[in-house]
């Protein structure tokens, strides 16, 4: 007797989804005490609304204040508090890829801890899940930050979009909602320098955007210093674009085309017309020169960064360190960091707290 089996789905229909799905808040924190309490108000009390169930996913990734026992006092406080705690600041894009590897929502919701990320766009980026899309991102329709700030934002993205080698969708952040299937797939990959946003996009699948100002922060300075987002913009160029590569080769030539008319004329001018003004040729010699080295650092400048990224790529080392969770299932703890550093390259130290949850609720708590 043969087995009954499932009639395929269509192509293009929309996937079952569970009308009661389990969600994954994933947020990195560093350095965040001042703003977490209200950041896990805002955010529990819409999932409240929601009536579905959720857990918190949140990532200490090397905090330097109060964050990690604040942490443990919501773990201590509520069950769905999960709380991984790295080893060191690894970086934010490397703790966001920790807590998608230790989420276990249906869809997994990304986003900041200092509430820039409006909570109240979850209940649209579910909707728009639900309706089946895999992938329901936040467009910035608008930024609180300064303006030399929102000027060099909005630069990078046209020009990430121009560069990259793969359709990346303007003025869009990690903010996200990205079913349980793309998560696998991405905690699947093994980059080092890891580019969330583009590697959301390289994966593919259905993906929506959804229109979301950017607010400001609730509390607290800045943690992505200048430094650091041009390491992030340069991460996301040279990570998903060979464009410098090929402007490197194109300006090769034209400065080898440029060279060869401009020794032309010379020739004509002191052959020809023997009239070629006295110290002209060691001016212009020296200018080639200089005008030549520019070029050729800049050149192995940019082969420099593919390089460097290569060099981090067959090092193979983990993505990060756990030094500890806090408020996962005993029971699954072990198994579930088993699994972080197999998908991941995530290797844990020590899966017991390395702080006792501090007695006493955060006021504010939804219940």
């Amino acid at each position: 007797m043969s087995r009954p089996t499932e009639s395929p789905r269509p192509l293009g229909a929309s996937p079952l989804r569970p009308p009661r799905p389990r969600v994954s808040i994933v947020a990195p924190v560093y350095n965040e005490e001042e703003g977490l309490g209200e950041f896990y108000r805002r955010v529990g009390a819409v999932l409240h609304q929601l009536a579905v169930e959720h857990e918190f996913v949140l990532v200490n990734d090397g905090s330097t204040d109060g964050s990690l026992e604040l942490l443990a006092r919501l773990a201590g406080g509520d069950p769905r508090v999960r709380v991984v705690d790295l080893s060191r600041n690894f970086g934010h894009q490397t703790a966001i890829t920790a807590g998608l590897a230790h989420a276990t929502g249906d869809c997994v919701v990304v986003m900041d801890a200092d509430l820039q990320d409006d909570p109240q766009a979850i209940p649209r980026m579910l909707e728009e899940w639900r309706t089946g899309a895999d992938v329901v991102y936040a467009v910035r329709t608008s930024r609180q930050e300064s303006w030399p700030l929102r000027i060099a934002f909005r630069l990078f993205y046209r020009l990430y979009q121009r560069l990259a080698s793969l359709d990346v969708p303007l003025d869009s952040g990690d903010f996200s909602l990205m079913d349980r299937r793309v998560v696998q797939e991405l905690n699947a990959l093994p980059e080092r320098s890891r580019f969330v946003r583009g590697l959301r996009s390289w994966i593919g699948f259905r993906q929506v955007g959804i229109p979301v100002p950017r607010a400001a922060r609730h509390a607290g300075t800045p943690k992505y210093t200048l430094t650091k987002l041009v390491r992030l913009a340069l991460d996301g160029i040279f990570a998903f674009s060979q464009t410098p590569l090929r402007l490197a080769s194109i300006l090769g030539f034209v400065i080898s085309g440029f060279a060869f008319v401009a020794i032309t004329v010379v020739l004509y001018w002191k052959y020809v017309r023997d009239s070629i003004v006295s110290g002209f040729a060691t001016t212009t010699i020296a200018l080639a020169v200089l005008f030549l080295g520019g070029i050729q650092l800049l050149t192995i400048g940019i082969l420099g960064e593919y390089l460097g990224r290569v060099y981090e790529e067959v090092k193979r080392r983990p993505h990060f360190i756990v030094r500890g969770l806090i408020g996962f299932p005993r029971a699954a703890s072990a198994e579930k960091v088993g699994e972080t550093a197999e998908r991941t390259g995530g290797v844990p130290v020590n899966s017991e707290p390395p702080v006792p949850p501090v007695p006493g609720p955060i006021s504010g708590r939804p219940r």
